[in-house]
């Protein structure tokens, strides 16, 4: 299956049958991952958004996209990291890998938006990509519509359309907890990322 058979997604989804996937059909999307009142401004930038960046283009690509940011959000309602601090949060202090390199690092760039960016050097990076300001603004990214935007532009650097279409949910998971598709340990979240691409691939394919 190569394309997405639209009327087949809007039946399951319990939407207009017209064969065209709009905001319509990605917001009850979105709030069948678990959304809820999120659902309408995620599928505002999805509906641009996932066309620019190829996610529309094949079945796979959306079930694996809408699996790892409904894993990375709390089931896409959590846009700010819930912050403890946990002994992995304080590790974000410091962090070479992550760019934070002046104090309070750790906390200004925590996770945030429906793909959890996270590090001063992502926000300043995706910042600099997209035209927005992340870096000095950091809480823009908790806006879902940003954040799906900044998401998107990760997928793409990270090339996971093709890990997706490959069906590898380990790469993309890897690619997006770790940065490196071709990580073989299994992800923080594991688990929870298989359960939630079988219930997105039962819907979409």
């Amino acid at each position: 299956m190569n394309e997405i058979d639209a009327k087949r997604l809007q039946a399951r989804l319990k939407v207009a049958q017209d064969g065209a996937i709009g905001r319509a059909t990605l917001a009850a999307l979105f709030a069948n991952a678990g959304a809820g009142s999120n659902a309408d401004e995620l599928a505002l930038a999805a509906n641009v958004h996932f066309r620019t960046y190829g996610i529309l283009d094949t079945p796979l690509r959306l079930a694996h996209f809408i699996a790892q940011v409904a894993h990375e959000s709390g089931g896409l309602r959590n846009a700010r990291e819930i912050w403890g601090p946990t002994e992995a949060q304080l590790g974000y202090e410091g962090a070479s890998r992550l760019g934070n390199d002046q104090r309070g690092d750790g906390l200004r760039y925590l996770g945030r938006g429906p793909g959890g960016l996270t590090g001063r050097a992502n926000y300043r990076f995706y910042g600099q990509l997209l035209g927005i300001d992340f870096e000095r603004r950091p809480e823009l990214v908790e806006a879902w519509s940003i954040g799906l935007l900044a998401f998107c532009a990760y997928w793409d650097r990270y090339k996971l359309n093709t890990y997706a279409d490959a069906d590898n949910l380990l790469a993309v998971s890897n690619g997006i907890n770790r940065g490196n598709p071709g990580s073989i340990a299994p992800p923080n979240g594991w688990a929870d990322r298989q359960a939630r691409f079988a219930r997105a691939k039962a819907v979409i394919l």
